[in-house]
């Protein structure tokens, strides 16, 4: 074996150099891809979920009010999130309740609604106040909308 040979075999040459990282390159944007292939069909599910009846009763539905209510108040708190939800949910993705419009409960869809309706029925008349706010503004566009009750 000459040095020639030794040195053919130690240093790949520049063209197998190119190809070993475009192959790389390659399967770092295969990767990316499957991630968010992944997170797209994972946020599908969670929407197809969201947009249905929950099941949950209303006397089940006031139990877990209560907690969240007398939790928030021991710490000092006048008001509580009480979700958040992709502005996916609403008919105009969040824009007449970012822009506060008179009406826009009518955009509500899904368990957003039905978070609504329960606080229409049982909280309000108690005192409660609901407010629906656009909590995430990525890409500088309403995002993610936020429910707060607030009892102050």
């Amino acid at each position: 074996m000459t040095a020639t040979d030794d040195l053919a075999n130690l240093l790949p040459t520049a063209d197998q150099l190119k190809q070993k990282a475009a192959a790389a390159q390659a399967e770092k944007a295969a990767e990316a891809l499957r991630a968010r292939t992944a997170e797209q069909t994972e946020k599908n599910a969670l929407i197809e979920r969201l947009s249905k009846p929950s099941g949950v009763s209303d006397e089940d539905a006031l139990k877990r009010v209560a907690i969240v209510i007398q939790r928030a108040v021991s710490n000092g708190f006048t008001e509580v999130q009480v979700a958040r939800f992709p502005n996916t949910l609403f008919t105009d993705r969040g824009r007449s309740i970012n822009q506060q419009e008179a009406g826009w409960q009518e955009t509500l869809t899904g368990l957003p609604k039905e978070m609504y309706e329960f606080w229409k029925r049982h909280l309000e008349a108690r005192g409660y106040r609901i407010r629906y706010q656009i909590i995430d503004f990525s890409s500088g566009v309403p995002g993610d909308v936020g429910i707060f009750l607030e009892w102050s």
